[in-house]
């Protein structure tokens, strides 16, 4: 703009963007061939933490069975083994969720439907 130019009442800015559901909650996804910071999908941290964390519980004998350790939770037993299984994940599937860098099609809904236990077969799965 030049001096003594006006100024328009209205400014039309267009940004191409599509809506993605991404662990439960809706996200925007940029176009192709941009790159935004990624972020860790807050579900899928949330249920590692949980399913390490119970690992950890078990593996203290302080609940004989899982069974136990649900009823303490508050949750249902094969909730408790589908999220418990997380801690079969690779160390690096785990870490890249932890740091954001997996991708778009590992998430949550899909790990709880099941996954192989192979670590080779996992990465070549996500």
């Amino acid at each position: 703009m030049t001096r003594g130019a006006s100024i328009p009442d209205t400014v039309t800015l267009h940004v191409p963007f599509r809506v993605v559901k991404r662990g439960g909650r809706k996200a925007i996804a940029l176009p192709d061939g941009a790159s935004a910071p990624r972020r860790p999908d807050d579900a899928l941290v949330k249920a590692l933490a949980r399913a390490f964390r119970w690992k950890q519980i078990l593996e203290s004998d302080e609940f004989a069975t899982i069974a136990e350790l649900a009823e303490r939770e508050g949750i249902a037993p094969s909730y408790l083994t589908r999220v418990l299984r997380l801690t079969l994940l690779a160390p690096d599937i785990v870490e890249a969720i932890l740091e954001g860098k997996q991708g778009p099609e590992l998430t949550l809904a899909r790990l709880m439907d099941g996954f192989p236990e192979e670590w080779e077969v996992q990465r070549k799965s996500f």
